[in-house]
């Protein structure tokens, strides 16, 4: 027995030394592809010893034993393990992981592990974004995310987009999501200066989100559902896109530059006859062949291209972090004479205070952006339009005419020579904006935090036009001279619009374990939103003959021709809520959420409302190996809403028109409210296959009621002019399906592949609207088309379905034919897509990069307003027209009737993206203090597939009537170009 015991202790001495002699301090560096990575986890495998890295990146473990396995993981980052074979420094990059980059999402007011998450909330990082330098971060989440659809109105720098999450929730505008940038939600709408559409159209609006710089971006995240957007309440109906902008990554200090070259040209194969299929078209009309040869893409498009340069400094202490950053991109657009310059700047900063209980975090980002734009414009007839003169211009026929004054060739008030329009109009903008906010963090128990933002939002826009009096367009800037009685031309204007905005935000969050098994995260607050606007104009008209500059010399208008106007306006919001965040045993979880807005838009007595929601989530199966890793169900249900309607809607207003003369501008309504959304959904998210799949499944359907819509009063007495917006009693259906899915194809050390994929299934239709509730929507416009339009709104049919007369074909005469005898009638089309699908692919192998990327929509039909207003027989001769038409049996007396002649399938499927990368490290860098450095080129827009016959499928021309928006009408929108790009990014 006592030999026993001695062998005993000899053997247990002997390990304990042996420990001794081999464990050792094991210390290092962790970084990703931008640099070192502050709070990564390092855990010795199969122990708890473990430690984080430092603002540097630094760690050290202490009693690592020599044949020990380092375990190195980061959230959005791939795990990797190291086996420590006696080494005692060991240096480590970790590389992205798209699966689990979702793994915390920025959700209301907070964030939360995405396993946790009740709602459908989709997140999008810097390290997503295709790698082009994009004029609007909108376009960024195309395609990337089920059920977000992103429409560009046009292929115009800077132009619009329409984003459009789970449909559209209401007739008229505002169907656009929230957009909230470091925790400030922006007052939204276009905030530039429209300025007079000199009787020649109305022009596309730009966007709000421009003012962004897209490499200031750290993630995007997408709320969808009740569950995520409640929070928002009377401004989370049609959903919100939260934009979380980059903070310092490390102490010690790095420089990030990044470049970019992009060229772009003309993509569509849409045309019209050339010189020689002119002449041979029209053989025996001798009268109109003029001996040249003018092609409509030389004169009026051109190659356009862009320049970016981005500068980028961060540094930090224990302490404080700093980042600031400087941008600039100049574009050139494709068609002559149009471009956007943008300039941004943005500083944060955190400071922390008393033993950091306290911290202070201040934001601040400006922009300038100045664009050049040409006559192309919405809703003008068939003159006056820079695309429809160019199109239709004579090809036998010169542009210039030296015998002519100014040396353009002159036909007519109505026929206009496309390149004297282009140089004799101008439509310049500037516009400032500026946001700043300061959010103060302290740390009242270790339990309870409190929070207060304040944020301040401004923009300054001056929109300049000019058409100078050598323009000669019929019914167009033309004024008598009561002095002289003599005729003058020539037109000027200056608007100018100036908005402030202001944010301020408190709210208290509670975190307690109540037991090992429930946890418990609350918040409550408070907002308050005041949204001020003012602007003016003035505009002259009838110039001397001799002027060019009119602009810097309005006064040499006409006197009484001089036109000035003004307007302010002031719209304020207050709320109180509350959120409630329980998990049960880390396999339930349960979100209630209540909101209380309310908004000085509403009546008196109508102006506060309740927005409540539950979300629960439970995990079937989390953790596991084999074929079903993780599976959890999630169902939510709530109440939303909308106020994105004119403010004073429910008040009467009257305008002042000169001495003794009142004009009714808007009828009040005492009963005015917001409109509503009941939504319920059920979803499921999933890994499978040993990770290597993962995703997640939707269903939800929005119930919008109280929808809000302007009703022209008759003229007529004892009827008040003006408009009244009411609300509806009717319901707009939404509901779908969507799916989300990302594969994991291969995965090791020099090779990576990863696919992902999404598919949205959407529906939508008006109920209980009652048979004598109908509206006329979706104008067109082109000659002998005045008031006439494509679209009704009726009870038992999806929003803006076609009303049409049916064609069906010529007669022996060519004369076209409709059935039931060329009555106009409701079909079974609708402009907005039932389908949207994107896919995506990403593939690292050692360091080299290739991502590529589709996104398209199906199930719709556009309506190709172009072809109805300048194309078709009766125009062959003096004007031009497409190969269609010329070859058509069409007579040239045949009536250019809009029908479903004129209706075509907008399915598409376009390459967005693809794009070839290669990052160069190592010692050949670190002797000019380089920490990395990156070359890509990349293309954009390669290729669309489509049957459409007009420039792009992928339109949104802007055509209003009665103030409800349409979707899905083309007309002479500006071409979406093809852009190739070199790009460098530098980080020292």
């Amino acid at each position: 027995m006592k030999k026993c015991l001695i062998k005993g202790l000899m053997v247990f001495l002997m390990m304990l030394c042996t420990g001794l002699t081999y464990s050792q301090d094991v210390s290092g560096t962790v970084s990703d592809s931008s640099g070192p990575l502050p709070g990564a986890s390092v855990l010795v495998k199969g122990t708890t010893n473990g430690a984080q890295t430092d603002l540097d990146g630094n760690f050290i473990i202490k009693n690592v034993g020599s044949n020990a396995v380092l375990v190195f993981s980061y959230i959005g980052l791939k795990s990797q393990e190291i086996n420590v074979a006696g080494k005692s420094t060991v240096k480590i990059t970790l590389i992205s992981d798209a699966a689990e980059l979702k793994e915390v999402v920025v959700i209301g007011y907070g964030t939360v592990k995405k396993k946790d998450a009740t709602g459908a909330v989709d997140q999008i990082s810097s390290k997503k974004f295709d790698n082009v330098a994009a004029t609007n971060p909108a376009s960024l989440l195309q395609g990337k995310v089920a059920g977000v659809q992103i429409t560009s109105s046009s292929g115009e720098p800077g132009a619009a987009n329409s984003i459009r999450i789970r449909g559209n929730g209401t007739l008229r505008g505002g169907n656009g999501p929230l957009i909230v940038v470091d925790g400030v939600p922006l007052a939204g709408g276009d905030v530039s200066a429209g300025g007079a559409n000199l009787n020649l159209g109305t022009m596309t609006a730009k966007d709000p989100l421009s003012f962004i710089n897209q490499n200031d971006i750290e993630s995007m995240s997408i709320l969808k559902d009740a569950s995520s957007t409640a929070i928002y309440g009377a401004r989370g109906a049609n959903g919100v896109i939260i934009i979380t902008t980059k903070k310092g990554k490390s102490k010690e200090p790095e420089l990030s530059y990044s470049n970019s070259f992009t060229t772009s040209s003309y993509a569509s194969k849409f045309d019209v006859l050339s010189t020689s299929e002119f002449l041979a078209a029209t053989p025996t009309n001798d009268a109109n062949h003029f001996g040249d040869s003018y092609d409509w893409k030389k004169q009026v498009l051109q190659t356009g291209g862009s320049m970016n340069h981005d500068l980028s400094y961060s540094s930090g202490t224990d302490k404080s972090n700093t980042r600031v950053s400087l941008g600039m991109a100049n574009t050139d657009g494709i068609v002559r004479n149009t471009g956007l310059d943008k300039y941004t700047a943005s500083l944060y900063n955190s400071n922390d205070f008393l033993d950091g209980r306290v911290k202070l975090e201040t934001r601040i980002s400006y922009s300038n952006i100045k664009d050049r734009r040409g006559l192309i414009t919405n809703d003008t007839g068939y003159i006056g339009n820079l695309l429809s003169a160019a199109l239709y211009w004579n090809p036998t026929r010169s542009v210039y005419d030296a015998t002519m004054p100014g040396g353009y060739t002159r036909v007519s008030g109505d026929y206009i020579n496309p390149v004297h329009l282009m140089n004799s109009f101008s439509n310049n903008g500037d516009l400032s904006k500026f946001l700043g906010s300061i959010t103060t963090t302290v740390k009242l128990t270790n339990n309870l935090k409190y929070n207060m933002v304040f944020g301040y939002e401004t923009s300054n826009s001056v929109v300049k036009q000019q058409a100078t009096p050598d323009l000669n367009i019929q019914d167009f800037a033309t004024a008598t001279n009561p002095a002289d009685l003599k005729t003058y031309r020539g037109q000027a204007t200056v608007a100018m619009d100036q908005r402030v905005n202001k944010t301020v935000e408190h709210n208290l969050t509670y975190t307690k374990d109540i037991t090992k098994d429930i946890n418990l995260n609350a918040i409550v607050g408070y907002s308050f939103y005041n949204y001020q606007s003012n602007g003016n104009y003035v505009s002259a008209k009838g110039f001397a003959s001799t002027q060019t500059n009119l602009l810097d010399n309005m006064e040499g208008g006409i006197p009484t021709e001089t036109r000035t106007g003004s307007y302010k306006g002031l719209v304020e919001m207050q709320s109180v809520f509350a959120r409630a965040s329980l998990a049960f045993y880390n396999k339930l979880n349960l979100d209630l959420t209540v909101r209380r807005d309310g908004s000085s838009k509403a009546a008196a007595g109508k102006k506060y409302g309740n927005f409540p929601s539950l979300g629960l989530g439970y995990k079937l199966v989390e953790g596991k190996e084999g074929l079903v890793n993780d599976l959890k169900l999630r169902i939510n249900v709530g109440k939303t809403g909308n106020t994105e309607f004119p403010r004073n809607s429910s008040v009467g207003i009257i305008e002042y028109n000169g001495p003794d003369q009142f004009n009714i501008v808007n009828n009040a309504n005492s009963q005015l409210t917001w409109e509503t959304t009941t939504s319920y959904g059920i979803g499921t998210d999933f890994t499978l296959l040993k990770n290597k799949l993962s995703g997640s499944v939707d269903y939800f359907n929005k119930n919008t009621t109280d929808l809000i819509v302007g009703i022209p009063s008759t003229s007529g007495q004892p009827s008040p002019q003006g408009i009244k917006y009411q609300n509806l009693p009717a319901n707009l259906i939404n509901k779908g399906v969507e799916v989300s899915l990302t594969y994991k194809a291969i995965d090791t050390d020099d090779l990576t592949w990863e696919i992902s994929g999404n598919m949205a299934f959407l529906s939508n239709t008006i109920k209980n609207l009652g048979a004598a509730n109908i509206y006329n929507v979706g104008a067109i416009h082109g000659q002998g088309l005045t008031d006439a339009y494509v679209q009704r709104i009726q009870d038992g049919y999806p929003l803006y379905t076609y009303y049409l007369p049916t064609f069906t074909g010529y007669d022996a005469n060519g004369i076209s034919q409709y059935a039931d005898g060329g009555a106009a009638k409701m079909l079974d089309k609708q402009p907005l897509p039932k389908m949207t699908a994107g896919i995506s692919t990403i593939l690292y192998y050692k360091a080299f990069d290739f991502s590529t990327s589709l996104y398209g929509n199906f199930g719709h039909y556009l309506f190709n307003n172009t072809n109805v207003a300048i194309f078709y027989q009766n125009q062959l001769g003096g004007k031009n027209v497409t190969p269609e038409v010329a070859n058509s049996v069409q007579s040239r007396s045949d009536a250019n009737t809009p029908s479903t002649k004129y209706l075509e399938k907008g399915d598409f499927l376009r390459m967005g993206n693809l794009t070839l990368g290669y990052t160069i490290k190592g010692d050949a860098l670190e002797r000019f203090k380089i920490k990395s450095a990156r070359f890509y080129v990349n293309g954009s827009n390669l290729f669309v597939i489509t049957k459409y016959s007009g420039f792009d499928p992928e339109v949104d021309t802007n055509k209003t009537l009665n103030g409800i928006p349409s979707a899905g009408i083309d007309y002479l929108s500006y071409p979406k170009a093809r852009t190739f790009s070199v790009g460098l990014n530098v980080t020292f």
